[in-house]
């Protein structure tokens, strides 16, 4: 019962919200009093949410992709394609409940994806993607709880040296791309050299891009515009290049097997996932070799943070050069 009698007076034991409601015992003088204080509670339910017993989230963690991309992927230029993948990483993990999900969860999966040959870097990408699904709701008052992901730690990668194409195989790969039938994939090649663009942004060049001395790259990584100049003999290659081939806007057609194809027959071998950006590794590392300032390649480039243009800071002539005449044996020798 509610209401019964108890050493002392009235005991009121109840959960006015019902089964799931948060429950309320008190002991009062008499039972007039325990029951004036029972109707009190009962009407604190009908005037007050906060006495309601919270509901139970039942969303998938698919419909939270959804909603995710709905009212912000839908914004990002690669929105699409993280929403595809979010999904097919949802439906692997079995499209749990939302507010059962966990980190061991998605350390479960991940181990599974790492036995199967998917790189720790593509798993921390895939931990990122998940995390910010989970931040970027909370912002918009769509997940009210914690977020799942925030204090699971991703697999620290060991840095690996990027690699860049030295003068003679610049000059052995673009002899052998002259060659190539894709009449696109020399002056593409050559746009990254003199430039520092990813393959996508040069080969989707359009005429508008190219004037006055420069190249305008948009729909760019970082999603901010940036102009590099270029020389005048660049130029006309690519205003010649456009009348005898071009379609529409666009200045290129596609040319990414055949850039591959002319590796292989050059004889370069460059590591896995740096094929085409080898280019851009190869134009930052000549740039900062020949003296280039590490801010000035930053704005190039279009990097947002420092941190990931300094991998080329080793690079410069100057670089570190106080180690030969600062070091103990120096002054040894000198005294």
């Amino acid at each position: 019962m509610a209401i019964s009698k108890a050493n002392g007076g009235w005991l009121v034991d109840i959960q006015p919200a019902g089964r799931g409601g948060k429950r309320f015992r008190k002991t009062l003088k008499t039972q007039a009093e325990a029951k004036a204080h029972e109707a009190w509670l009962k009407s604190q339910v009908t005037q007050s949410a906060e006495w309601l017993p919270k509901k139970k989230d039942l969303r998938k963690l698919s419909e939270l992709i959804d909603l995710w991309y709905e009212h912000h992927g839908i914004g990002l230029s690669s929105g699409r394609d993280t929403n595809q993948r979010l999904l097919a990483m949802a439906a692997a993990m079995g499209n749990p409940i939302a507010s059962s999900f966990s980190a061991s969860m998605f350390a479960e999966y991940r181990t599974r994806r790492i036995e199967a040959g998917i790189s720790a870097n593509n798993m921390n990408r895939e931990h990122s993607y998940l995390r910010s699904v989970f931040n970027e709701l909370e912002r918009l008052g769509y997940w009210k709880a914690e977020n799942p992901l925030a204090k699971l730690r991703q697999f620290k990668i060991q840095q690996t040296e990027l690699s860049y194409l030295t003068h003679e195989q610049i000059a052995t790969l673009l002899a052998e791309l002259q060659t190539a039938q894709n009449p696109h994939v020399n002056l593409i090649t050559q746009v990254c050299l003199c430039t520092g663009a990813r393959w996508s942004e040069a080969e989707e060049l359009r005429t508008s891009q190219v004037r006055d001395g420069q190249i305008q790259f948009a729909n760019t990584k970082s999603g901010k515009v940036r102009s590099v100049p270029i020389s005048d003999e660049l130029q006309s290659a690519l205003n010649d290049h456009y009348k005898s081939h071009g379609t529409g806007a666009r200045i290129f057609g596609y040319a990414y097997s055949a850039f591959r194809d002319g590796l292989d027959r050059a004889g370069i071998e460059l590591p896995d996932g740096q094929l085409t950006h080898a280019l851009r590794h190869s134009f930052a590392s000549h740039f900062m070799m020949n003296g280039g300032n590490i801010l000035v390649l930053q704005r190039i480039l279009g990097h947002a943070s420092l941190t990931m243009t300094m991998r080329y800071a080793h690079l410069a002539p100057e670089h570190l050069q106080e180690a030969k005449h600062l070091n103990p044996l120096v002054f040894r020798q000198a005294a």
